[in-house]
């Protein structure tokens, strides 16, 4: 994988989406992983060859990112120290004539400005987003949150998510139109139609409604534009399900309180990298489109699958 653009040295230059910091949680245990995850986070696991976090990092960075935080846990440094660049392993690489080893270890480091936010106690998505607020700078009027389990396949959605709150102001979510008999498994988004098909105007949420209840087939997937207001909402907040402050609230008190929020419906795909079952299915998704896995996977796959 490669950055798919550049990115500016000055992290605090301003970029066309208005995009200046993305927000990541990634404080969780990664439980469903154990028991790899005793010693390796979750996001550090390797697509092929790269972890899934770059990949949400390089995603944040072609929409305009300066600055990305990472939400981490105590004792979870890895995540962060991933960025950082390791002068004697490049030195090493250089010294073999490993151009294309050295360009891989380089390429992350290059990526954006990257810091931490502690999120001491595992007390929900909203808490989470709120413990960075003390990294944000006077002109971050707008932050992305980025969940790092969420692969949003082709790239782009955060630049049309841009585009969408650079018309209506607010807040702009990403929603995936799902087949309805699926909804259950979603938070399911109320919504009314604008002129573009594929941006809706939320008037509210419902967290995995039955079928029949569900107000719309348009489902919430990890990538989210929030006005900063949300940070004051957080506040004013009180734990949801699960006893935790949930980010979906603190949604809905904005909307009550006559907040803009839009979605806007992506088209392409997504890989759930939270579990093991989707994690193996971008793993093999990515490795087949690989110029030197795919022919003879996708050969072993065939013979496998005749098995």
């Amino acid at each position: 994988m490669a950055p798919s653009t550049a990115v500016s040295s000055d992290p605090g230059s301003a970029s066309v989406s208005g995009i200046r910091t993305a927000i990541v949680p990634a404080a969780g245990l990664g439980t469903r992983f154990l028991p790899t995850t005793k010693a390796v986070p979750k996001e550090l696991l390797p697509v092929v060859d790269t972890p899934g976090i770059e990949f949400v990092a390089a995603e944040a960075a072609e929409a305009g990112a300066r600055r990305l935080v990472i939400v981490t846990s105590p004792g979870k440094d890895a995540v962060a120290q991933y960025f950082q660049p390791q002068p004697e392993l490049e030195q090493t690489l250089e010294r073999r004539g490993k151009t294309a080893l050295l360009e891989k270890v380089r390429r992350a480091p290059g990526l954006l400005e990257v810091e931490t936010a502690v999120q001491k106690e595992a007390l929900g998505l909203g808490h989470a987003v709120g413990c960075a607020e003390g990294n944000l700078r006077p002109d971050d009027d707008v932050v992305a949150v980025l969940l790092p389990d969420d692969l949003v396949l082709p790239t782009g959605v955060l630049g049309r998510m841009a585009s969408a709150r650079a018309e209506h102001g607010g807040t702009v979510l990403c929603a995936f139109d799902i087949p309805k008999e699926q909804i259950s498994a979603y938070g399911v988004f109320d919504v009314a139609d604008t002129d573009d098909p594929d941006v809706k105007k939320v008037n509210g949420m419902v967290e995995k409604p039955a079928v029949a209840d569900a107000p719309s087939t348009f489902a919430a997937a990890g990538r989210y534009l929030l006005d900063r207001a949300v940070f004051d909402a957080i506040k004013r907040i009180t734990p949801g399900a699960g006893g935790e402050l949930q980010l979906t609230d603190a949604i809905a008190l904005l909307i009550s309180e006559g907040h803009p929020v839009h979605v806007v419906v992506h088209r392409g795909g997504r890989h759930d990298l939270g579990n093991p079952g989707g994690f193996l299915r971008a793993a093999v998704d990515f490795a087949l489109a690989h110029p030197e896995y795919g022919p003879d996977l996708r050969e072993w796959l065939r013979g496998r699958v005749e098995e």
